[in-house]
């Protein structure tokens, strides 16, 4: 057995491998063994930290040292300064976004403190690529737990006391879907994977597949045992590249330790899990479209009932969960239900995973405990919004949820506090945005993509998001007539009730959202012909203050459409019939004296 004195752990997770984590990785090898330290200070690839906007990423253990943004040229430094002389390197340290105080201990950083990592638990931690580390951390202790100690109706039980509940954007009780697929009588009965993460800004199953592949595999096969499968398939969208890379090598490992396969532990439980590509139809996440397209039709979505634990793949008993969903179960068998259901609210038991993006200093994947207000999410572990603007909304849920306000940031995050205020969890996009934002062009933004996604196959959707969408851009460009905001509720409202499809009945979510908490701003753009946060370009106008214009004629020299006139030294003017609204000249006028309205 090998002693190292000190391990390196390098985020590859798509985040950091962008941001050139491989380079650092066969850079800070190659000075190893030229210094011959390989055989004191062990490199390890892991998956996702979840601080996604500093990667690369790496932490030093045992001190947990936190470096962020490590370039291959700072290698030779760290390995000098951090693995000869013993002291970290201050300049790759965190610093908060708001004091610029450095933290070097990775427990100690505030974007960790109020987490609570339980699916997200091995991402960052474990080398993925690696089935002997996983084990090591307890995995797939819980599959010979269940083949050993319990029967399937012990383990659908236990995951029903937990209160899990599906993480893929409905949070139906998980133990209970399971018990339908476990009385549903059949010769053949399919566990699915949901891997197909289409929501924009949302990369949480991504992130577990490449940083966790294991407890994914793990928890289909108990689901199996629970049900009376003895296949699986994981719909990954073939975008992943990565995530479908350590998902066929993790099926190939477990496959060889018997931990797949023919008569698992010896007790004469069959299960196989393949891995099926989507094409990366946003409609292909409903259960029922992903379901035809892996039987290798088009992904439409079937009318319900009959349900898929019912009557799903081929007609045969199927359960469908997602990967964070999966994620949990090993961890509920191994710890017991009450540990599980100890965290969360009454009814949100657990914790939820979400994507944080948008206007908010510290991007990336979190994972904290149902409950969690919003302000807690957005402040102490987001860090604030940048530039001292000020907080907005939030849109959870993506292109099916809604927004969240600055009135409403003390409202504990669960599965129904979300749909009383007018959104939903989701699969657990947040996207936050500052005062800078339109809210009637975030409402267009999530419809064109709901529209453009939309599978066609009932007039509600493809028609109705058509008609949407169309009222939506007239508004945005100053178009817009006091009955839109009727035609739109309305629209909406018969949508929700007569889409076949989730996607379909939930995309006018945004819409209803922003009408329901920023309506003055729907009105500014009908009746003022104004946006009042200054996105809408049709509605913008730009001046030139002539008492601060030093007639340096640097706007006129950049504006593209020759839309400026003036002479120097004296007040420079804009020709608003001309002007494109770029805003190029804003941005280059040095003294302040160009204004939009």
């Amino acid at each position: 057995m090998e002693f190292f004195r000190s391990h390196v752990l390098i985020c590859t997770g798509t985040g950091c491998t962008s941001s050139g984590s491989r380079l650092v990785i066969s850079g800070l090898r190659k000075e190893l063994e030229e210094r011959n330290l390989e055989k004191e200070i062990r490199v390890v690839e892991t998956g996702c930290f979840g601080f996604c906007n500093l990667g690369p990423i790496m932490v030093v253990y045992p001190e947990g040292v936190f470096y962020c943004q490590v370039k291959l040229e700072d290698i030779k430094e760290i390995v000098e300064e951090h693995f000869v002389k013993g002291r970290p390197v201050k300049r790759l340290l965190y610093s908060d976004p708001n004091t610029e105080v450095k933290t070097q201990e990775f427990e100690n950083i505030e974007f960790f403190k109020h987490q609570k990592r339980i699916a997200l638990s091995n991402c960052g931690s474990i080398n993925p690529e690696k089935i002997e580390e996983y084990i090591a951390k307890d995995g797939y202790f819980a599959l010979g737990k269940v083949l050993n100690e319990m029967t399937p109706l012990d383990v659908i039980e236990e995951i029903k006391k937990s209160g899990l509940r599906g993480r893929g954007g409905g949070g139906f009780p998980t133990g209970v879907k399971w018990g339908f697929a476990y009385k549903a009588k059949a010769d053949q009965k399919y566990i699915v994977c949901n891997a197909d993460e289409g929501d924009p800004g949302a990369f949480m199953d991504r992130s577990v597949l490449e940083g966790d592949p294991h407890s994914v595999l793990e928890a289909m096969a108990i689901a199996g045992y629970a049900i009376g499968a003895s296949q699986g398939y994981v719909y990954v969208r073939a975008e992943y590249p990565i995530a479908v890379e350590r998902l066929t090598l993790a099926i190939k490992q477990a496959r060889n330790l018997g931990l797949l396969g023919k008569n698992i532990f010896g007790k004469g439980f069959d299960f196989e899990i393949d891995i099926r590509l989507g094409a990366g139809a946003f409609v292909c996440g409903e259960e029922t479209a992903l379901l035809t397209s892996i039987e290798g039709k088009r992904g439409e979505p079937r009318p319900r009932p009959p349900f898929p634990a019912n009557s799903g793949l081929w007609g045969k008993p199927t359960i469908i969960n997602n990967v964070e969903t999966l994620a949990n179960v090993a961890r509920i068998i191994r710890n017991g239900w009450e540990w599980f259901a100890s965290m969360g609210t009454e009814k949100s038991k657990g914790t939820k995973v979400f994507a944080l993006a948008g206007k908010i200093n510290n991007t990336g994947l979190i994972e904290v405990p149902m409950g969690t207000t919003l302000r807690t999410i957005i402040y102490d572990i987001g860090g604030g919004i940048p530039n001292g603007k000020k907080f907005k909304a939030a849109q959870t849920g993506g292109p099916s949820g809604g927004c969240i306000t600055a009135e409403l940031m003390d409202t504990p995050i669960d599965y129904d506090n979300l749909i009383a205020i007018g959104s939903m969890m989701g699969s657990g996009g947040l996207i936050v945005m500052d005062e800078d934002t339109c809210m009637v062009d975030i409402a267009r933004f999530f419809l064109e993509f709901t529209q453009e996604e939309s599978c066609g196959k009932c007039p509600p959707c493809r028609i109705g998001t058509k008609r949407m969408l169309e009222i939506l851009t007239r508004i945005c460009e100053g178009k817009g007539v006091p009955e839109d905001l009727e035609t739109l509720e309305t629209l909406a409202k018969t949508i929700k009730s007569t889409a076949l499809c989730g996607l379909g009945q939930t995309s006018p979510n945004p819409v209803l959202s922003t009408l329901r908490y920023f309506r003055h701003e729907y009105e500014a753009h009908i009746y003022n012909k104004k946006c009042p946060a200054g996105v809408c370009k049709a509605l913008l106008s730009y001046e030139i203050d002539p008492e601060k214009c030093r007639g340096c004629g640097l706007c006129a020299r950049n504006c593209p459409v020759d839309a400026i006139s003036g002479k120097i030294k004296e007040p420079f003017v804009i020709d608003n019939d001309k002007c494109i609204k770029c805003g190029t000249c804003m941005e280059k006028c040095k003294f302040g004296a160009i204004s939009r309205k």
